[in-house]
């Protein structure tokens, strides 16, 4: 109905457009129990106002009776029938209660006291019994009966919440139930429905149970540490010392830095090696494993094997404590000697609380540096070159000295050529000439012997490649031979023998020339007056006939002496040449230069070899016999 208009027929009116007229839901479970609540909403799911009268109001107006001028007045109806099952709703009786179990298999108990509890619902007069669970027990406990209506005897009764009290024994399914108490729900319900409740008795407690819980009587022994109260108090506290091992009197020994831990929770030892990088040893970190060390042992016989066996506490008669443990003091641990020379701070902490020391100033272990041994190096020996044989002094497996690699590269395959002569007593060695090689590379010096025939030498290398020293230098300090040395009529002396310096090769005049910033003015100008005269010479030849005239008339003779001469052995006569020259000048008297060349059947008569002979003539009375060789290729 509309605001406003009673709900009354023909004043209803109806929504067209409602499709839903189910009613909600007013029966309902909660923990397994039926209840009913009021309507939440209307039919159809419409909104329910709430009621503007308060309770007093509508008591009023359900117990007043209507006032009228006319007629009987009317009694108010009966009120409503309320069942048992929605009056005793979620009401409980509770008893504690106990029995007795026979136990027949144990030898410690005889029978056993079992406390349960004992409900009542007065909804259906139904009834449960329920062991509470104890862990560990060994018992099946918890819900010892179901929730049922329990039979009274034979005859089809039921137990009634009327036949329940306070101190007596309540028989179900052959086992007899002691009720000793309630609660204060069941004891003010038993006196509302005028039943005199007996007084509560005391719950009888299990006697096996009850001797469990009882201390074991220990027997007493003599007041000493504690060990696990000490545990307690220093567990995890770990004294820590840093030592060192000296293990030098053995073979190979060394002093090996070590980290000493003292624990105090059970007044173990244990000894750890500090490794460092390279040192050589196998990286084990633990040095002896954590034990307790004994100190002073019992007198024994000492033919009895107890290296073998484990010691025990019979055995020791004092075993190491944090007094024996001190910076700067050594101790003894398994037969190896430490001094402590540090700890940390907790240890410094300790000590100074316990002991009252107050003195941690460490110990300087670190070696000091011993005083080198000045190296005396042996005298040179003469094998190969100080150099090389001074690295068998410096090392164990000795290297070759380093070289000069840029100078090496720089001065490839540039030699000075020198012919010297040997100066020697003996006859023999007079007439002896040698080509001495300087090698710019590395400063060494080579010198070989051409070979003469029918000599009796046999000629060829005389001095391997190799440096060599000034008369006069030591081995300590070594001078070599420079190019700025070699001069003309100098003296060179090799390993004992003296050779004199009398001719050299154009090379040599050219490479200083170039390079006279690097050498002496003397011996620049002794190469250059050695190779004047026959400067003046070439020029003398060389000014009638150009180069290029003088090589074609180099082959115009070599053409000649092929077709009118016979072949000899022209490397016989480049010899008796050089054999007649003994001072090496290249140059020899007309006279003689002509029998040389009439011994050998050489035509100097003819044309070609005449102008051949006048270009190599210096002057009237010599002749330079290398240019006139070069037309008698050997």
């Amino acid at each position: 109905p509309g605001p406003g208009l009673p709900f009354l027929p023909g004043c209803a009116i109806k929504d067209p457009t409602k499709t839903s007229f189910h009613r909600s839901q007013t029966l309902d479970f909660k923990n397994g129990y039926a209840f009913s609540r009021l309507p939440r909403e209307g039919v159809g799911g419409d909104t329910l106002f709430a009621n503007q009268l308060s309770q007093d109001e509508l008591d009023d107006l359900c117990t007043k009776g209507s006032t009228l001028t006319y007629g009987q007045v009317k009694r108010s109806a009966p009120s409503s029938f309320t069942p048992a099952f929605v009056a005793y709703d979620k009401k409980v009786l509770k008893f504690d209660a106990y029995f007795q179990e026979e136990v027949a298999i144990s030898a410690e108990e005889h029978y056993r006291i079992r406390q349960v509890g004992i409900y009542y619902y007065l909804e259906d007069d139904s009834m449960c019994v329920i062991e509470p669970k104890v862990k560990n027990s060994g018992l099946v406990q918890g819900k010892l009966m179901r929730r049922h209506r329990v039979p009274k005897n034979e005859q089809g009764d039921y137990y009634h919440w009327k036949d329940l009290n306070l101190g007596i024994d309540l028989t179900m399914y052959g086992r007899t139930y002691r009720l000793v108490n309630c609660d204060s729900f069941t004891k003010v319900f038993l006196e509302s429905q005028g039943i005199e409740v007996n007084p509560p008795e005391e719950m009888v407690s299990d006697p096996y149970t009850e001797q469990r819980r009882t201390p074991v009587q220990k027997p007493t022994m003599p007041a000493g540490p504690d060990p696990f109260r000490q545990f307690l108090a220093y567990d995890t506290k770990v004294l820590r010392f840093y030592a060192i091992w000296d293990d030098t009197n053995c073979a190979f020994g060394d002093h090996h830095p070590c980290v000493i831990h003292y624990f105090l929770a059970d007044d173990t030892v244990e000894v750890r090696e500090v490794h460092r990088r390279n040192d050589g040893r196998d990286p084990f970190p633990v040095l002896m494993r954590r034990q307790r060390l004994p100190k002073v042992f019992v007198d024994k016989n000492k033919n009895f094997p107890s290296c073998v066996l484990e010691i025990t506490d019979h055995e020791v008669q004092e075993w190491y404590s944090p007094k024996d443990f001190a910076i700067g003091k050594s101790v003894t641990l398994l037969g190896r000697t430490f001094l402590i020379y540090d700890c940390d701070k907790f240890t410094q902490d300790f000590y100074r609380e316990k002991y009252g020391i107050t003195d941690f100033q460490p110990v300087d272990v670190n070696k000091k540096p011993t005083e080198k041994a000045p190296q005396v190096i042996p005298p040179y020996n003469g094998f190969g070159i100080p150099e090389d044989s001074l690295q068998n002094c410096l090392s164990l497996f000795p290297k070759p000295p380093r070289k000069d690699i840029i100078k090496m590269l720089e001065n490839n395959l540039k030699v000075l050529r020198y012919q010297v002569a040997l100066e020697s007593p003996v006859p023999e060695d007079k007439n002896r000439r040698f080509i001495l090689s300087y090698f710019l590379s590395d400063d060494t010096i080579g010198i070989y012997e051409p070979p003469v025939r029918n000599s009796g030498i046999p000629g060829g290398k005389y001095l391997k490649r190799t440096k060599v020293t000034k008369p006069g230098s030591t081995p300590e300090n070594p001078i070599y031979y420079e190019p700025s040395d070699f001069t003309i009529g100098s003296t060179i002396e090799v390993f004992g023998h003296r050779f004199v310096i009398i001719d050299a090769d154009e090379y040599v005049l050219n490479y200083l020339e170039r390079n006279a910033e690097c050498f002496p003015a003397e011996t620049l100008q002794s190469i250059r007056d050695h190779f004047r005269p026959r400067q003046v010479v070439v020029e003398t030849a060389s000014s009638g006939f150009p180069k290029k005239d003088l090589d074609d008339l180099i082959v115009e003779v070599q053409k000649e002496l092929k077709l009118h001469h016979e072949p000899f052995n022209t490397r016989r006569f480049h010899e008796a040449f050089h054999h007649f020259d003994t001072e090496g000048s290249g140059f020899l008297d007309k006279t003689r230069f002509l029998n040389v060349c009439d011994r050998f059947h050489v035509p100097t008569s003819t044309i070609l070899l005449k102008k051949l002979i006048d270009y190599c003539s210096c002057g009237e009375d010599k002749v330079n016999y290398r240019d006139f060789l070069l037309a008698f290729p050997s």
